[in-house]
């Protein structure tokens, strides 16, 4: 085992874009900071989002903004009035990258890349002087109250006057968001919310045709109805994806926690799609009830109803395939399946496949800085705390804005006790 040469201040636990929010706060404000990182080097996960272009944060103003948490509109209001998308962009701009709004709101870097903003920011945090420890997993509190390490030179015990955790919460565990902090604060009587799986697809069950023929494929524009915890019937525009076990993508990623919690609550949870918006039913009835010409089922819903090969597929996996043997098709049936065609979702996709997580450290735990009670001088931030938001930036924002506030609240506690 070995100690620590010198005692930082703060730690900060974890190399994701949290920790370094919090690390660049609380070093701005005059405090020695070392950055502890499992992984060989700092921000993995961000480089992977970046793969995605780079979806930094949202045009939308608020308090729509705020609303997007949910539950958690409130608290994490208060941590956007320190640090919020305007303040993301203007961060961003000082690191060298210029971003723009998209037409669907969403900002981005104009270059779309993310390895070059990280690079900058971790330069511009040495030159700062954050001291960066990589290939150090957290193993907990040692009974001095040391934080101990595992390092690949062995047990590594550091003294620090304060703690940031920003640990991640469960998705994508190949890059260091593994969950595995969760017993060792529990064991501190922290309280904590199971992680579950945000963002993610959900399984339907597909016949082997479907699954192998159209995995992947686009189902675009559709319309979503379902109803959200409250009974509601709601409906929302956009994107999905066909996948081997069920439906993924943007769509339904934004009405992923009220399908995951209807399906916790009932075992299964039903989905309908519109897939010809902007038609009403009575036109597509007449529209298909246009002679067909000898055309097949799928040429003639193609040519008056717009269907691609998925959506055609799609519609055939519920109502089964035509068949001469049945007669005509009941075209007044067909055209009220593609307005509200029903899907059963069993269950969400598995948390290491999601690409956020839901639960965690409950808010409650904590005070206004994100400290915890139970352990005065640890703070917590990111996506290890007990709340959830829909792609769109809006997760990043809140990660960012909770490590700022965290880095800040750190400080402030520390340069009380001087």
């Amino acid at each position: 085992m070995r100690t620590f040469d010198g005692s930082p201040r703060l730690a900060v636990i974890g190399g994701g874009p949290t920790g370094l929010m919090a690390a660049e706060t609380a070093r701005a404000a005059g405090v020695e900071v070392h950055l502890f990182e499992a992984k060989g080097s700092v921000g993995r996960k961000f480089l992977i989002a970046g793969k995605g272009g780079l979806n930094l944060t949202h045009s939308e103003p608020r308090p729509g903004f705020d609303a997007r948490y949910r539950e958690r509109a409130a608290e994490i209001a208060r941590w956007l009035d320190g640090f919020d998308a305007a303040a993301l962009r203007a961060w961003a701009a000082g690191l060298g990258v210029e971003t723009y709004a998209g037409s669907s709101g969403r900002v981005f870097p104009r270059d779309h890349k993310a390895a070059p903003l990280l690079r900058a920011w971790v330069h511009r945090l040495r030159e700062a002087g954050v001291q960066f420890h990589v290939r150090h997993p957290w193993q907990g509190w040692a009974a001095d109250g040391a934080l101990c390490f595992a390092t690949p030179e062995g047990e590594r015990h550091v003294q620090a006057q304060a703690v940031v955790l920003a640990l991640g919460g469960g998705s994508w565990p190949q890059l260091g968001s593994d969950g595995g902090w969760i017993d060792t604060l529990h064991a501190r009587g922290v309280a904590i919310a199971p992680l579950r799986p945000a963002n993610c697809g959900f399984d339907i069950g597909w016949s082997p045709h479907l699954a192998t023929r159209f995995a992947g494929a686009p189902l675009k524009p559709v319309v979503a109805h379902w109803h959200d915890a409250a009974g509601r019937a709601q409906a929302l525009q956009g994107e999905c994806v066909l996948t081997e076990t069920g439906i993924e993508g943007s769509l339904v990623y934004a009405i992923g926690a009220d399908l995951r919690d209807a399906i916790a609550r009932d075992g299964s949870t039903l989905l309908h799609l519109d897939l010809v918006p902007g038609r009403d039913e009575a036109r597509l009835a007449s529209d298909l009830g246009k002679p067909r010409k000898g055309r097949s089922l799928g040429e003639h819903l193609r040519r008056q109803a717009g269907l691609d090969a998925a959506k055609c597929a799609l519609l055939f996996e519920v109502l089964g395939p035509p068949s001469a043997q049945d007669g005509p098709p009941d075209m007044a049936r067909i055209a009220a399946c593609l307005k509200r065609l029903p899907l059963r979702l069993h269950a969400p996709r598995p948390l290491a496949e999601a690409i956020s997580s839901a639960g965690g450290v409950r808010l409650e735990d904590l005070d206004g800085q994100l400290m915890l009670r139970r352990l005065p001088g640890v703070f917590c931030a990111g996506e290890m705390l007990d709340w959830e938001a829909p792609t769109g930036g809006y997760l990043l924002t809140a990660c960012l804005a909770s490590g700022h506030l965290a880095g800040a609240g750190a400080a402030r506690w520390l340069q009380a006790r001087t």
